[in-house]
């Protein structure tokens, strides 16, 4: 397998996540059950106000603005950048964790890629930070 810079993979990665996130929404909005629930303004039994739509959009942010900061932020400002954007990332999906086999699915192999940014964060740019100073 070819080696790739780190922050060319951290980037792929957070798009990866992205992907996995946006072909779940698609995938729920197929069912009868999830539209009729959100025509009631109410998702699981919350009410969806502004309010929660803003903490929605800043949410999806994130992951969005990682792709991005992946590639242009220098390894002492990515590695905690990453920590804070992979913590906000797990978050809403461990507060609310997937009820149905295909959101299992889609949280386990977006788990995994965060796992796998985490490490290359703090391994991989930690080295590639000690070799410059070198």
């Amino acid at each position: 397998m070819r080696k790739l810079d780190p922050h060319t993979l951290l980037s792929s990665l957070w798009l990866f996540i992205l992907l996995n996130i946006i072909f779940r929404d698609i995938h729920q909005f197929v069912l009868k059950s999830h539209l009729e629930m959100l025509l009631t303004g109410y998702y699981d039994g919350t009410l969806i106000t502004d309010e929660l739509m803003l903490l929605g959009g800043f949410l999806a942010l994130v992951p969005i603005s990682m792709v991005l900061l992946s590639l242009l932020l220098e390894p002492r400002w990515l590695r905690p950048a990453t920590a804070v954007a992979v913590v906000f990332t797990a978050g809403p999906a461990i507060l609310a964790p997937p009820t149905d086999l295909d959101d299992v699915l889609h949280f386990s192999v977006a788990f995994l890629a965060l796992a796998a940014i985490s490490w290359i964060a703090w391994a991989s740019l930690g080295t590639a930070n000690k070799q410059v100073q070198s």
